[in-house]
C-alpha cells in the first residue's frame, strides 16, 4: 500500500498532500454526520409512530450507529482477515502490484515507444486480414454452385 501512495504523490507538493489529507478528513466528517442526520431522521419519523419510542437527539443518533457497529462488528471492508496467510493470500491476488510502478517511467523512456509501435503494427495487420477474409467470404456466398 505504501507503494499506492508513493506513486500516487510522487509528483506532489507537500502542501498539495496536506491539502488532500485535510479535504479527506473533512470529506469523511461530513459524511459519517450526513449519515447520523439521515438515522436520525429515519428513527423520528418511524419509530414513535411504529413502536411508540421517544425520539432520538443528533447525538443519540450518533451514539446508535457506534452501538450498532461495535455490536454487529461490521467493518465494510470485506470482513476481518487477521492471519497474517490470508493477508498473504490477498495481497498475493491484487490484480496491480505498485512495487513494479517504480520501473515504468524508465522503461517507457527507453523501450516503450518501440513496443507501442509494435503493437500498433500488430493490431493493423490483424484487422487487414480480418477484413481480407471477411470479403473471401462474402465473394464465397455470392458465386452460384455449379456442381
Amino acid at each position: 500500500m505504501t507503494n499506492f501512495f508513493t506513486h500516487k504523490f510522487r509528483e506532489k507538493s507537500p502542501a498539495e498532500i496536506i491539502g488532500t489529507i485535510i479535504f479527506g478528513g473533512i470529506f469523511i466528517a461530513g459524511l459519517a454526520t450526513l449519515f447520523a442526520y439521515i438515522v436520525m431522521r429515519l428513527w423520528n419519523w418511524l419509530m414513535p409512530e411504529l413502536f411508540g419510542l421517544t425520539t432520538l437527539s443528533f447525538w443519540q443518533a450518533v451514539g446508535l450507529i457506534i452501538l450498532f457497529k461495535l455490536l454487529l462488528g461490521c467493518s465494510g471492508f470485506g470482513g476481518k482477515s487477521s492471519s497474517k496467510k490470508s493477508k498473504h493470500h490477498s495481497k498475493k491476488k491484487s490484480k496491480t502490484d505498485f512495487s513494479k510502478w517504480k520501473h515504468y517511467d524508465q522503461f517507457w523512456k527507453e523501450e516503450g515507444d518501440e513496443y507501442f509501435r509494435k503493437y500498433i503494427e500488430r493490431q493493423n495487420q490483424q484487422s487487414k486480414e480480418g477484413e481480407e477474409d471477411k470479403e473471401e467470404n462474402k465473394l464465397d456466398e455470392s458465386e452460384p454452385d455449379n456442381s
